[in-house]
């Protein structure tokens, strides 16, 4: 109650914050929506253009996806025009602007002569640099074609996907991967999975937002990815269709489509897949003594065979109550089966390299994962343009069914096969979320914002670990365990903003509560956390002109751990080698700092940020040796597992520019370099660490003759160290054709991914009695045919954009 108190003082406070202050040199405002005229619906991406009387481009800009626009220009009288691909343009002729315009609602009818006919010449581009969050749009990517969300993800601006598919953005792995704003289940029990079954062809934009306002969640220290799902707006019935087919065995099918009237508006996206992913790994563990000295030496080799079948659809219903709201049900469902076997060969060296012991580890696993979820929407718009309530309710269940098959067996100095083991782990996940925003304009340059956001959650994961014995499987009840896991949290947030001729403010405030219980019901422990923390945003913006312009962000964020770092028990994957969660980790908590800088000139447009991030409590993993009986022989045993290491400071530069020298060709190219400094002590070890390092992505376009696209991305991840570790630099090659046939009706496409198959992740890891030298490869060069038909829809043409100023939305919007 404390808390709510606090944040609406702090609301009235902000509202009074800085009186209005107009200075008749500066340049002024206009601004208004433009709505489809049947539908009444806001146009996104309608263009307006101001011309002088005398016919010459002054300035102009886009709508956002609520159909608003705010341009500055200077006093005088000029010919506005308001123009939609398919739509008549409706031009204001002699408009006089002597002070800050409201131009109101703008209704754009349906040419129908140009149907026919209709050709895209205002087409977004790949990446989109807004003051606030880049995005990027994944339908004009080649390279993603076939893929899947990891695949997205990993061209993405400030974003990398390492060979396990952890995401990191700016180089740190606590991001928040968002779906369509919300949490979502399709982020699934295991993330990293689960980004890899979601076709890309489902993915419109994804969201990058390194400084978040108080309307997000305050979980993600590194910041939040937004993933947009495809939901068609086009009246009628219109659609893609995509078939794929690859090697090593990549074969795919997917359909978007969408049907609109001017009540309703259908729309449901549908992909089904089958993939092989062959992988391989190996390791060269060297143990020592506590004096140093060698005593002997253990080799791992394993191959992946991973075969997965999945399915994904979503379908909802979007239902204009009125002119100015609308309510939107979705269903998602996402169903797969995986069957993935590993085998590792394993010999023992003494220290002359002589062979002491040779076997095999054979890991049979079929994994089932099933996520249903409920999404209901309602929006009302009230008669002032940018007056909106928006209410979200989402339920969801997902349940992940694994059973693993394992087998050892002594090949050298005699042939032993030892009793099989049985792995069964069965977790379910309900997940209930209610939110609300309410946005409400206070006179032309100002905005107050309140919201709230309830989030619960509930895990129960039975895993059960059966040794064959006397002819029967019987529990090993050291590594059988239950975890029953839930937590929910309640925020609050309020936020003002305001705009003062090129200056812009957003002052936010956000109250979260977490309520975290952990019960352990095969030892009847119980582990319960309540707290509550305050978490302020500020964003500063200043446009010095219509291309330049500087950011200033700031926010408090943290890090909550999630269930598998809380389960104290032990993986089976190895014998030797074994993780097990900590059930007492707290949060990290992050201040974070964003200064951003953005520059267009003609044909080049430059975005550039210095961030610095201090952590406290920051969550790592640490190596600790022990010895154990392994076949019932003493064993040095490396176990890994997390805890409140130590604090950490981060800072960096990154830049995204995007050059297009000549019509045929676009270049962009993103560079990111960091440094981390972490001082922490486990154990009377000490675990500083002084890390840097950097990535950078160069994507090329070239339209050939005969209509042929040429897309060319490379990316290098240079080397980079932890506590306990380091990693050898990454470099990958992707190329990809694309062709349009059947009167540009359809497009044929074909795409290699890791051409130089060099995608592996090269390390060495330390303990105090052990050095690890490992290789890993998820998945081998992968070659992809693709074909698109597209119904009722023509082929979007490119074109230079305009040195607008407009296509950025307004600084004090999150």
């Amino acid at each position: 109650m404390k808390n709510l108190v606090f944040l609406i003082s702090f609301s009235f406070f902000a509202t009074t914050l800085i009186a209005e202050n107009s200075d008749p040199l500066e340049k002024i405002s206009i601004f208004g929506k433009v709505i489809d005229n049947e539908t009444k619906l806001p146009l996104e991406y309608a263009t307006i253009v101001v011309k002088s009387l005398e016919g010459e481009i002054v300035t102009g800009g886009i709508t956002d996806n609520n159909g608003s626009f705010d341009i500055l220009i200077s006093r005088g009288t000029y010919n506005i025009s308001v123009e939609f691909i398919s739509f008549k343009t409706y031009t204001f002729r002699n408009k006089e602007i002597t002070k800050t315009t409201d131009l109101g609602v703008i209704s754009l009818e349906i040419d129908a002569q140009a149907l026919d006919e209709v050709e895209i010449i205002a087409e977004k581009s790949t990446v989109e640099i807004r003051l606030d969050k880049k995005i990027y749009n994944v339908g004009k990517d080649m390279t993603v074609k076939g893929g899947t969300a990891s695949d997205v993800l990993d061209n993405v601006p400030s974003v990398s996907v390492d060979v396990e598919g952890n995401v990191s953005l700016r180089g740190n792995e606590n991001v928040r991967i968002l779906v369509n704003g919300k949490p979502s289940g399709l982020v699934g029990l295991s993330g990293t999975d689960a980004l890899r079954q979601l076709p890309a062809d489902a993915i419109e934009k994804v969201e990058v937002i390194t400084s978040p306002s108080a309307r997000y969640d305050a979980e993600g220290t590194a910041g939040i990815l937004n993933i947009i799902l495809r939901k068609g707006k086009a009246l009628g019935f219109n659609g893609t269709f995509t078939l794929s087919a690859g090697n090593p065995d990549n074969l795919g099918v997917s359909t978007n489509l969408n049907y609109r009237t001017k009540k309703v508006n259908f729309f449901t996206n549908l992909g089904y897949s089958y993939r092989n992913s062959p992988g391989n790994s190996f390791s060269k563990v060297t143990y020592f003594d506590d004096f140093g000295n060698t005593l002997n030496y253990r080799n791992e080799e394993i191959e992946y065979k991973r075969e997965n079948k999945g399915l994904n659809t979503r379908f909802g219903l979007e239902y204009f109550l009125t002119d100015k709201s609308s309510l939107t049900g979705s269903v998602l469902y996402r169903k797969s089966n995986g069957d993935d076997l590993a085998t590792n060969s394993i010999t023992e060296l003494g220290v002359t390299k002589n062979l002491l012991i040779a076997s095999s580890r054979l890991e049979s696993e079929s994994e089932d994962d099933k996520t249903i979820e409920y999404n209901l929407n309602f929006t009302k718009d009230f008669n002032t343009s940018g007056h909106k309530l928006t209410l979200d309710l989402q339920y969801g269940k997902s349940n992940e069914d694994n059973f693993t098959y394992i087998t050892d067996k002594d090949t050298f100095p005699s042939l032993i096969e030892n009793a099989p083991e049985r792995n069964i782990t069965d977790e379910s996940d309900t997940g209930f979320q209610f939110k609300g925003d309410y946005t409400l304009p206070l006179g032309e340059t100002a905005q107050f914002e309140l919201g709230f956001n309830i989030v619960m959650d509930k895990l129960n994961s039975d895993y059960l670990v059966e040794e064959f014995e006397n002819n029967q499987y019987i529990n090993n009840t050291n590594f059988s365990n239950t975890l029953e896991f839930e937590q929910n949290i309640y925020a609050f947030y309020s936020q003002y903003g305001k705009k003062i001729n090129k200056f812009s403010y957003l002052l936010g405030l956000r109250s979260e509560t977490t309520d975290r219980r952990i019960n352990l019901i095969q030892t009847n422990e119980v582990y319960n956390k309540k707290f509550t923390e305050l978490f302020p945003t500020v964003n500063l913006g200043l446009e010095l002109n219509d291309t330049e312009s500087f950011t200033l962000g700031y926010s408090r964020r943290l890090r909550r751990p999630r269930h598998w770092f809380l389960n104290p028990f032990e993986s089976r994957t190895s014998e030797t080698y074994v993780r097990k969660g900590n059930v007492n980790l707290d949060p990290t908590y992050t201040n974070s700092f964003d200064l951003g800088y953005l520059k267009r000139w003609e044909k080049l447009t430059f975005n550039s940020s210095i961030y610095f991030q201090h952590a406290i409590n920051n969550i790592e993993f640490i190596q600790i040796d022990e010895l154990r009986l392994v076949d019932n022989v003493e064993t040095l045993v490396i176990v890994r597992s997390p805890v409140n290491l130590s604090q950490q400071d981060r800072y960096g530069f990154e830049f995204t520019a995007n050059y297009n020298p000549f019509k045929w060709w676009k270049l962009t190219n993103s560079f990111n370099f960091f440094e981390s400094i972490t001082d922490g002590e486990y154990d009377n070890i000490n675990y500083d660490i002084k890390n840097v390092s950097w990535f950078t992505r160069l994507d090329s376009r070239i339209t050939l003759p005969g209509g042929i696209d040429w897309q060319t991305k490379a990316m290098y991840m240079a080397p980079s160290e932890g506590a306990q570790s380091k990693r050898k630099a990454i470099i990958s090659v992707d190329l990809a054709f694309s062709k349009d046939i059947l009167n540009e009706k359809g497009t044929l496409s074909l795409r290699v991914s890791d051409l130089l198959n060099s995608r592996k992740r090269k390390s060495t890891s330390y303990s105090p009695t052990t050095i690890s030298e490992g290789e890993f490869q998820w998945r081998q060069r992968q070659i992809m045919l693709n074909f698109t038909y597209r119904l009722n829809q023509k082929k979007q043409r490119q074109r230079q954009g305009g040195n607008y100023n407009g296509g950025d939305e307004e600084m004090f919007k999150a």
